[in-house]
């Protein structure tokens, strides 16, 4: 009987702790303010993530594996990238999530994040 109960509280608190994260905001990334149009995607504590650039058309421009040992942090640099609408797709082992970012002259802005199953 103690073991079904300790197990039901494990249980319980593996549950809380998955729903709380699932409730945390989607938003891995982050448009950093300043002269250059750049995008930072930083994850703590999880060691790997896949990252990848869609345009409007849902053609990949650009693909890679980001890596950490404490969480993946790294930024991108949007400069080239023509005036449009884009897709950044941050994929870790617990959720896949998609922003839409839009490129404006010299203003880089998120406009949307949302979660995909």
């Amino acid at each position: 009987m103690k073991k079904i109960i300790k197990l039901s509280i494990v249980f319980a608190f593996v549950l809380t702790t998955i729903g709380t994260y699932a409730s945390e905001e989607n938003s891995f990334l982050s448009v950093r303010k300043g002269n250059e149009k750049e995008i930072k995607v930083s994850l703590n504590g999880i060691n790997k993530a896949k990252v990848s650039i869609y345009d409007e058309e849902d053609n990949l421009i650009y693909s890679e594996i980001a890596t950490g040992k404490e969480g993946v942090s790294k930024i991108y640099n949007l400069e080239e990238f023509p005036e449009g609408t884009y897709y950044f797709v941050v994929e870790t082992c617990l959720k896949k999530v998609k922003h839409e970012i839009i490129i404006n002259g010299q203003e880089i802005s998120n406009v949307t994040a949302k979660e995909i199953l």
